[in-house]
Order: C-alpha cells, then structure tokens, then sequence
C-alpha cells in the first residue's frame, strides 16, 4: 500500500468514517482541522486529503470499524511504515499478528509477517516486538536474513 493508495481509501470513506463516529460535519471538521467546505469537497468525491489530514483522521479515528476494515487493526503501524519505509526505527511489543497477519517465514527466533489488508512486512522477535517495517518484500526478506544471520553468529 502506497502513500496515494491510503489517501484515496480515507478520502473515499471519510464520510462513512464521520457517520460511525456520529458526528455532524461542522464537529469533524473542527476536530481534524480542514474547514468545512473542505471535508465537504473531499466527502463529495471533488479533492482528497492531504497526507497530514489522512494521518489525523486514521490517528483519532482507528478504532472504527471503517478504518479498522481498511488498515487492519493496527492503522498506525500501516502509516508509519509506508512514512518512514524501511527504516527500523524502534522496537515495539505486537499481539503477535494473530488476525491480520500471515507468517511468510520464521526462523531463529525471527517472525516475517505480511498484513493482509495492506500488504506490508514486519518483523518480530520471539516475544513479538518489532523491529522492522517495509512495504517492500525484497527488502524485508534481506532484513530477515540479515537477523536470522547476525543470531548464529
């Protein structure tokens, strides 16, 4: 999933996203910070979000439904991987991909997973931190066996 990819998702369902949340658009507007005319435009299917407006909404917004179906149930994981691709940039504790995720390899102690609704990698050690993020394969298959060999060392 690209960059352009999450800002036509969001955009198209922004309204939906409102609707679940119950809010009117003059309170959504003031709560993601775009005017009203703008969040009209884009619920109307006339302009898309800008990137820092998609980040709010999936942010403030990711326990609905509509985002959790779009992203999986970790929204945040999915933008800050597709943000800052490929750069291991802290270790965080996961549920260990449980629902959205499908083992791609498993090896000393390393886990490569890919999300199933957005299609990124991660790594997890045995305790199911992560320690790495891509949306690209060929670069997370390097990272795993860069892991995977710097263990048997």
């Amino acid at each position: 999933m690209t960059r352009e990819e999450i800002i036509l998702k969001v955009s198209e369902k922004l309204r939906l996203i409102r609707t679940e949340a119950g809010y009117t658009q003059d309170k959504m507007s003031e709560i993601i910070g775009v005017s009203k005319k703008t969040l009209v435009q884009i619920e109307k299917g006339r302009m898309y979000a800008n990137w820092p407006t998609v980040v709010t909404i999936c942010a403030l917004f990711r326990e609905t439904e509509t985002v959790q179906f779009l992203f999986g149930n970790e929204p945040l994981e999915v933008l800050e991987t597709v943000a800052r691709d490929g750069i291991d940039y802290r270790k965080e504790k996961t549920m260990g991909g449980k629902l959205w995720w499908r083992e791609v390899q498993k090896q000393e102690g390393f886990i490569l997973q890919q999300n199933i609704l957005s299609q990124h990698y991660r790594i997890l050690d045995d305790e199911y931190f992560r320690i790495f993020s891509s949306t690209d394969e060929e670069a997370s298959l390097e990272r795993f066996h860069e892991l995977v060999s710097e263990k048997n060392l």
